[in-house]
């Protein structure tokens, strides 16, 4: 079904450019704002007041690190199931805490659902914990078991046009950046690299030197701060590095998260189908919750309207015989918190 997209009428051939070509291969140098300035026959403070504008307008979330799943601190998916009388005071409450970084109403009985990030498993259970002492409501937490599609990235080019990368194009592009999927894999951090992570986690200062600001916050200077980040990148630490859009803003309103219960001989392989699917933004399997929670195969699909998502789902899921096994599909309704994810902190890195 071909997509439509609405940009904001303040997105101007300019601004597009700077939103979709710099979401990866952000340039690592000295001064990457002077970089993407002649790529787009501009000059460097023209785009950095260009990234200013469109930061202030909620359409660019960070210019900085989208870091892998499970190689740094522990994370979570959770729900619970609020009285719909206090929904908002509980979603407040949940928001309130900085290692939330997404807290989405949903279509279910489960209703609020956020993503918890933490320096420790320990710290992870501390901040659950304290969300069910304060709400009342019991909090079932889904871990992340197994990646298949996981890049946080848009291509608007590709949504304009009413087309995704192909299944082939995008098995390539993750065949070209895979990561073994072991929490923690890799080597251990220095406390000054947990340190400079802390900091990254936050975004890029909109200015000509970025680094050499980010590097000088924790002791470094700025060749050692681009020469972490490229070895970041290198080892998989660090999934994307550039502009982190903010879909909801870009007209991508519509979002499902469409849930299988798939037996778990099967569940691997019938995850990577789907992550190649075109519509299909995130994919994972996840840890059961039972009996409240059955479910273990996750994907994300975003569009510009619900029925475009649902026919979208459909189809997917007919070609690929998924709907053979119990399903359910989740579209959000309220957005109470998305910002970037924090697994660490400074004055957190004790729990680690």
């Amino acid at each position: 079904m071909p997509r439509t997209l609405c940009l904001p009428a303040a997105v101007d051939a300019t601004a597009f450019r700077l939103l979709n070509e710099w979401q990866r291969g952000f340039p690592l140098e000295a001064r990457p704002f002077a970089r993407i300035a002649e790529a787009v026959d501009e000059d460097e403070a023209s785009v950095i007041a260009a990234y200013r504008r469109l930061e202030a307008q909620g359409l660019v979330s960070r210019v900085g690190a989208v870091f892998a799943p499970r190689r740094l601190g522990a994370s979570a998916l959770a729900a619970l199931a609020a009285p719909p009388d206090r929904l908002e005071a509980v979603a407040e409450r949940v928001s309130r805490e900085a290692a939330i970084n997404h807290n989405y109403q949903r279509e279910h009985r489960y209703n609020l659902w956020f993503v918890v990030t933490a320096a420790s498993q320990a710290h992870l259970g501390e901040i659950i914990g304290g969300i069910e002492r304060d709400t009342g409501c019991a909090v079932i937490e889904l871990p992340l078991e197994e990646e298949f599609h996981i890049d946080l990235g848009f291509d608007l080019n590709a949504q304009e046009a009413g087309r995704e990368p192909g299944c082939a194009e995008r098995r390539e592009r993750r065949a070209k950046t895979a990561l073994p999927d072991e929490p923690g894999a890799g080597r251990t951090l220095s406390e000054a690299e947990r340190r400079l992570i802390a900091t990254l986690q936050r975004g890029l200062m909109l200015e000509a030197q970025p680094f050499a600001r980010l590097g000088a916050a924790v002791g470094f200077d700025e060749a050692e701060t681009i020469e972490y980040i490229r070895q970041w990148q290198a080892e998989g630490l660090i999934r994307r590095f550039g502009v982190v859009v903010r879909h909801h803003e870009l007209g991508l309103e519509a979002n499902a998260m469409c849930v299988w219960d798939i037996p778990d001989a099967e569940v691997s392989a019938l995850g990577r189908r789907l992550a190649g699917e075109a519509a299909v933004t995130l994919c994972y399997r996840r840890r059961r919750s039972l009996p409240d929670w059955p479910y273990n195969l996750f994907c994300m699909i975003h569009g510009s309207a619900r029925d475009e998502v649902l026919a979208e789902r459909a189809e997917l899921a007919r070609r690929l015989g998924l709907d053979a096994y119990p399903h359910g599909v989740l579209f959000s309704c309220r957005r109470f918190k998305q910002t970037g994810a924090q697994y660490l902190d400074s004055k957190d890195l004790a729990h680690a």
